[in-house]
């Protein structure tokens, strides 16, 4: 049971440093709330940015989940279905290792489609599917539940669902939102063009460990 216990506690941090990974990445999209805030020349347009990018990454999030949380047979299936979502983040990881190259598609999106920009981004950098095993394994489901239980874990991992992308793209967004307020209002987007960084390679690598950790936690038991 407390084996159990820390399991889920440890997925939950997942959840959280994933998210707080996202934020600090420029990928997921900080700079062009900078951008947007410093050319509307009004200190509103910044939260009000940080909150489309928000918008868009939670409901990346959500269409990623919410098809695992609506599975019938979720209840017989849950090991199978968590070492396959577990394979496919390692998969992402691997093809991101080894194609760095980002989609053009990407670069020219109007910055007044934050939540669009936001919501592309997000699937196209495996965002809701690193997620999906840690959120298998948050669900705890009982094999033995059988199929009269169906309805009401239904219920329960829909709610999970939600918690689970929205605790993700909090934290997302409080460390995206740390670093675009102290670039708008002391850094400059001067000081961001000199010292832009990437993290793809270091993301590949989480997707790669998150992956095999969710395999771990469903062969397991956990």
């Amino acid at each position: 049971m407390l084996g159990d216990i820390s399991t889920v506690a440890a997925l939950w941090w997942a959840v959280i440093l994933s998210g707080l990974y996202h934020g600090l990445n420029p990928g997921m999209g900080w700079p062009l709330a900078v951008s947007a805030a410093l050319m509307e020349r009004k200190r509103s347009a910044l939260p009000k940015a940080l909150g489309l990018l928000a918008l868009g990454h939670f409901l990346a999030m959500l269409a990623i989940l919410l098809p695992f949380s609506l599975m019938f047979f979720l209840v017989e299936w849950q090991v199978e279905l968590r070492v396959g979502a577990g394979a496919l983040v390692i998969a992402m990881g691997v093809y991101l290792l080894i194609n760095s190259r980002h989609p053009k598609i990407l670069a020219r999106i109007h910055p007044a489609r934050l939540a669009l920009w936001s919501f592309i981004a997000a699937n196209a950098h495996g965002a809701g599917l690193m997620l999906v095993p840690l959120f298998l394994g948050i669900c705890g489901i009982d094999a033995d539940a059988g199929h009269q239980a169906a309805e009401t874990l239904m219920q329960a991992n829909i709610m999970t669902a939600f918690v689970v992308a929205l605790t993700h793209t909090g934290t997302m967004t409080i460390a995206g939102g740390v670093i675009a307020v102290v670039i708008y209002k002391w850094l400059g987007l001067r000081f961001l063009s000199k010292t832009w960084f990437n993290l793809d390679q270091v993301w590949a690598v989480s997707l790669v460990l998150v992956g095999a950790f969710g395999i771990w936690a469903a062969l397991n038991g956990h």
